[in-house]
């Protein structure tokens, strides 16, 4: 390899791969950390298309002069944090993961507070599922793409999930007049939500199945099981995400409001909240992002037994080498 290609490839490395190790739960910790960073979303777009179009320099060799390696690891985070991975289109600010903390603490934290009557109950459900739709659109995998009746199918199925799992268990534990579990039908709601909600937004991806590679990124077939797979870790995640906030807060709540102090600055009790459902985002955003890695695998051996038609494209493609034991894809977010 000449210095020039060697050089090429450094700085491709640089823009497309990790920063840190992606092997290890701490690793992909402090990637997530870094590129669901909340203070991105305040960059202007005049910022964020200078910064794409920096790294897209920088790839040619072309960077203005003086250019240092920190600059380019900014203007990679401002990418990695804004654009669409598969489009490169700039993402809707208030659908990036970016924005789930200053987005998720304000919907989350006015959630627990107003759950005491059913209109308060329905409303911010919808309000969390509206919001949880233009999430799961805007972080969408674009090669598989869903169409608007898919779309407004998936919608209407999470805030119904959510509304119905709402009052259900607000009405169950009425009759059984415990204030405290009350404090807990929006996690429940939410959590329900999010197994209908995002299933359905990636329909497509579970009916034809999605791509899978080899570990160096060629493509070799389709697979419906790792679809499956992915789609199940991205819920687990999402649960896991808000679940600290929305199960810690209850009780503490409960019993600091029986306190005569507390109890004189009622007006303070939703800012509270708030403030402390962005504590625990900050922390947990990206903590749920690295529960899998993003990179995940499927078993050469799994296909084999559960979608031989799959696996025979797989044997045709591979064009006599050997088969890999493991194909790789990602899962999305």
């Amino acid at each position: 390899m000449s210095s020039l290609e060697a050089l090429k490839a450094e700085r491709a490395e640089l823009l497309d791969k990790p920063l840190w190790d992606q092997s290890t739960f701490m690793g992909r910790w402090k990637h997530f950390a870094w590129v669901t960073d909340f203070r991105t979303c305040v960059e202007s777009e005049e910022e964020l298309y200078k910064a794409k179009e920096l790294c897209h320099l920088y790839r040619l060799g072309r960077e203005p002069v003086g250019t240092t390696r920190e600059q380019i690891i900014h203007a990679k985070k401002l990418y990695e944090s804004s654009f669409h991975p598969d489009t490169g289109e700039l993402q809707n600010a208030f659908g990036r993961m970016s924005f789930q903390v200053p987005g998720g603490m304000a919907i989350t934290g006015v959630m627990l507070q107003f759950y005491r009557t059913t209109t308060a109950v329905v409303f911010w459900q919808w309000v969390n599922q509206s919001f949880n739709a233009l999430v799961n659109y805007t972080n969408r995998n674009a090669n598989s793409p869903v169409t608007t009746q898919q779309l407004g199918m998936a919608y209407i199925s999470a805030t119904s999930a959510a509304m119905l799992t709402a009052i259900g268990f607000k009405s169950f534990w009425e009759k059984r007049a415990n204030p405290l579990m009350a404090r807990y039908v929006p996690f429940t709601a939410v959590a329900a939500a999010n197994c209908v909600n995002i299933p359905l937004m990636r329909q497509n991806e579970i009916r034809g199945g999605i791509d899978v590679c080899d570990e160096n990124g060629n493509k070799l077939t389709k697979s419906k099981l790792a679809a499956v797979k992915g789609i199940s870790q991205v819920v687990i995640s999402r649960i896991v995400m808000c679940a600290p906030g929305m199960l810690l807060l209850p009780p503490l709540m409960e019993s600091l409001e029986k306190k005569a102090w507390m109890q004189r600055i009622k007006f303070l009790h939703g800012p509270f909240q708030v403030l402390m459902c962005g504590v625990s985002l900050t922390l947990m955003v990206p903590t749920a992002c690295a529960l899998f890695p993003q990179n995940c695998s499927i078993s050469t051996k799994t296909l084999q037994k559960y979608e031989p038609e799959n696996y025979e494209i797989l044997q045709a493609n591979c064009k006599g080498r050997k088969v890999p034991e493991y194909l790789y894809f990602n899962k999305g977010l």
